[in-house]
C-alpha cells in the first residue's frame, strides 16, 4: 500500500497571527492529536523593508520584529492546546528567512505542512496566501490548506481517485483521515475532462459501468484495510474541478493528489487541483507523488 512520510516534526504550521492562520492552528492541532504527533509552529521573520531593491530592517524594527514574532508563537501554542488539550506535544521556531523556502525545507520532515487560506499582511508578517502556491510547488509532504471556515464534524472526507499515483497517495490520506475522524468517505471519480457534448457517440452507460468497476477495484484493498470507513462511490460524466467543487460543499476534507515535485498542482484527472484549491471554502490536503 501507498504511505507518506511520518516526520519527526510531525504537523509544521506557518503562523502569522491572522484568523486564517489561527484556523490553520486549530485544524492542525486537532489533526496532531488524532494521530498523536507532534505540531511544529513556525513563525517567518523578513530581514528587509518590503522595497525594491530591499534594505536590511533597522536594528530598532528587527528586535521589535523578533518580540512580535515570539508573542504571535505563544498565542498559536495556546490556541493549540485550548484546540487539542494539553497532551499535544508542541514546539514552536522563529525563522528569520523567506517563508516558501523556509517551509519547503522543513517538510522533508513533516508529515503535513499546514498554512491558512490568506494571511494577515502586516508589515514583518508574512502572507500565508501568497506563499501557499509555492509551497505547494516545492514541499516534500502533502500539504493542507486550511480557510477560515469550520466544517461539520460529521461530514465526510472526499477523495478524487483515477487511478494514478498521485491518487493512489491522496486515497491513503483520505482513508487514513475518515478512519479516524469517524466518518464516511466520499470517493469521485470523474470520468471526463472535457465537456460531455464534446464528445461525439459517448455511450455513458457502457462507459459509466466500466469507471464504476475501475473505482471498485481502486478502492479495494483499502477497504479490506479500513473496515470501518463506509465509502460513498461517486462517478460522473463531468469535468473534474466542477465535481469536486460542487461536492466540496458538504464535506469537512477534500484531498486530492497531484504531479510530482516542482510542477504546477495538477491532479492527473486533468489540470485541476489549482482550481480546486483556489475554490473550494473547505480545508484540503494535496499529496504529490513523484514523478
Amino acid at each position: 500500500m501507498t504511505t507518506w512520510n511520518k516526520g519527526a516534526k510531525g504537523l509544521v504550521v506557518g503562523v502569522d497571527g491572522s484568523s486564517a492562520s489561527n484556523a490553520a492552528v486549530a485544524w492542525a492541532a486537532r489533526d496532531a492529536a488524532m494521530r498523536k504527533v507532534p505540531l511544529t509552529l513556525v513563525h517567518m521573520l523578513s530581514a528587509y523593508v518590503p522595497t525594491f531593491p530591499q534594505i536590511p530592517l533597522p536594528g530598532g524594527v528587527a528586535v521589535w520584529q523578533e518580540d512580535d514574532g515570539r508573542q504571535v508563537l505563544e498565542e498559536a501554542a495556546k490556541l493549540a492546546r485550548e484546540s487539542a488539550g494539553s497532551a499535544l506535544e508542541i514546539a514552536t521556531e522563529l525563522k528569520s528567512s523567506p517563508p516558501i523556502p523556509t517551509l519547503v525545507e522543513l517538510s522533508e520532515g513533516a508529515e503535513f505542512v499546514v498554512v491558512g487560506s490568506h494571511g494577515r499582511g502586516a508589515f514583518g508578517r508574512v502572507l500565508l496566501g501568497s506563499v501557499s502556491s509555492g509551497v505547494l510547488r516545492g514541499a516534500a509532504c502533502p500539504v493542507a490548506i486550511v480557510p477560515g471556515d469550520e466544517p461539520a464534524a460529521d461530514a465526510p472526507v472526499l477523495v478524487g481517485i483515477d487511478g494514478s499515483p498521485a491518487s493512489e497517495l491522496a486515497t491513503a490520506i483520505a482513508f487514513d483521515e475518515a478512519s479516524r475522524r469517524g466518518v464516511d468517505l466520499r470517493a469521485v471519480h470523474a470520468w471526463s475532462d472535457v465537456e460531455v457534448l464534446d464528445v461525439g457517440g459517448l455511450d455513458w452507460p457502457a462507459l459509466q459501468v466500466e469507471s464504476e468497476q475501475v473505482l471498485a477495484e481502486r478502492l479495494a484493498g483499502w477497504q479490506e484495510r479500513y473496515p470501518d470507513v463506509r465509502v460513498q462511490r461517486v462517478v460522473v460524466c463531468d469535468r473534474p474541478a466542477r465535481e469536486l467543487v460542487n461536492q466540496s460543499t458538504s464535506v469537512q476534507l477534500v484531498v486530492l493528489g497531484s504531479r510530482g515535485r516542482g510542477g504546477i498542482a495538477k491532479m492527473l484527472l486533468g489540470s485541476v487541483s489549482n482550481a480546486v484549491v483556489h475554490s473550494v471554502h473547505t480545508p484540503i490536503i494535496v499529496a504529490r507523488a513523484d514523478g
